[in-house]
């Protein structure tokens, strides 16, 4: 168990240095605006996760049926998710959107699970929780205090990130308690992110010409598909089935830092030693994670590693 647990960490550790990558990824298709950007990202990939699960969906289709509503909502989260993050991420910058958004996201999480499932949260989350939203904070007031741009435009982006966030949080809960009641990991993610993918497909339809219009457009739009998107999904949803969405969105917690990292590096926004000092604090937030005791934060019950068990005493 504990071998698995620090596997599926890895995977989706992986998963989030890949959409770190999004938001430079997108500054190199520059006449394609956010939501042609989202909805090709996601939507495609989305719709490549279903083709590639389709023996599975067949598989699960009377248990997905009786699960229609979290399906249904988890597509629904999907869909407005990249909308949100790229529009974030274009109005208040790719670092400061991606810190709203990841920052938000294990919050979100957290408070979903307690909710609708009653499940406490463990002190070892909250402590890993608490890192990672205080190293994106030092990173967002990096980013504000050296180049606040419109306010206006900040404001409305980091309100779009809140809205990722939130959307993230919710299309991971439901990905993970679609695996819990018993449905396999490729139906349960092809089912939600199928279904999420065309919705957003009447989006690229009336958005992704400049998509098109140039090879290195094309190229990004492909790139983000094919390896953020649909490769990171595989590997989020492999992690997905081994902990709990509240851990798992806290350990993408990391894509922030990788975006900031990117950010600076090849786009030219800067980040203080503030923002360099919340790095490394998301850094330890992630070590936190890796260290928590397996009965603790995200265990899977020793009976069944396959399920999720709503009475887990402590994520």
């Amino acid at each position: 168990m504990r071998r698995e647990r620090l596997i599926a960490i890895a995977a989706i550790t992986i998963t989030s240095m890949l959409w770190g990558t999004t938001g430079t990824a997108a500054t190199f298709a520059p006449g394609a605006g956010p939501l042609a950007i989202g909805a090709a990202a996601l939507g495609i990939g989305g719709v490549l996760q279903a083709l590639i699960a389709i023996p599975a969906l067949r598989a699960s289709r009377r248990q997905l049926r009786a699960n229609l509503p979290l399906t249904a909502l988890g597509a629904v989260a999907v869909a407005i998710y990249p909308l949100a993050f790229y529009s974030s991420m274009h109005l208040a910058g790719v670092a400061l959107g991606t810190v709203v958004s990841l920052a938000s996201a294990p919050l979100a999480s957290g408070v979903l699970e307690w909710f609708v499932q009653r499940t406490p949260l463990s002190r070892w989350w909250m402590l890993a929780a608490g890192f990672g939203v205080t190293g994106s904070t030092l990173l967002c007031l990096s980013k504000m205090a050296h180049d606040p741009g419109d306010v206006g435009s900040t404001l409305a982006g980091i309100g779009l990130g809140l809205v990722a966030g939130a959307t993230y949080a919710t299309y991971s809960w439901c990905a993970q308690r679609l695996m819990s009641r018993g449905i396999s990991r490729a139906a349960s993610m092809g089912a939600v992110f199928g279904a999420g993918g065309i919705l957003l497909v009447p989006v690229l339809l009336l958005t992704g010409a400049p998509l098109i219009a140039s090879s290195q457009a094309f190229a990004v739009a492909t790139y983000m598909a094919l390896i953020p998107m649909f490769l990171g999904y595989l590997l989020f949803g492999y992690g997905l089935e081994r902990v709990t969405a509240s851990t798992a969105t806290t350990i993408t917690l990391s894509e922030p830092a990788i975006a900031a990292v990117l950010a600076v590096a090849i786009v030219g926004e800067r980040l203080s030693t503030v923002g360099w000092v919340g790095l490394g604090i998301i850094a330890v937030a992630l070590a936190v994670l890796a260290i928590a005791p397996t009965n603790t934060v995200g265990a899977l019950p020793k009976s069944d590693p396959k399920r999720a068990s709503p009475q887990m005493a402590a994520r």
